[in-house]
């Protein structure tokens, strides 16, 4: 929650805001790159990428404003809902199934 105020502040650097802004929107959103039914892959995600997500966005956020954002994210009860990060996934899916579609059916 920290990372997505980030991503909306004035003060945090550009590429700060768009690494918060990603990985907050991945980390928040529904819909995974990889679904939690494939076995081992499904949870990959979800153990090494968005940890190191976190991580790498909160080291570019300056260090008082990261506390700064922590404690607002603490005060507040809401959850962010990302829809443009859904959407992405969603398209990822798309793209995917039609490439399926068009390799497996229409190369017959």
């Amino acid at each position: 929650m920290a990372l997505w105020i980030a991503a909306h502040d004035p003060r945090v650097p550009w590429y700060a805001k768009l690494a918060a802004g990603c990985v907050a929107a991945y980390a928040l959103s529904p819909i995974d790159l990889i679904p939690d039914f494939i076995p081992v892959l499904g949870y990959l995600d979800d153990i090494v990428l968005v940890p190191l997500g976190i991580a790498a966005a909160v080291r570019m956020v300056p260090p008082p404003l990261m506390a700064e954002f922590r404690a607002t994210a603490a005060s507040s009860a809401g959850r962010p809902i990302s829809r443009v990060g859904a959407t992405v996934i969603i398209a990822i899916w798309a793209a995917g199934g039609a490439l399926l579609v068009w390799v497996f059916w229409l190369q017959r």
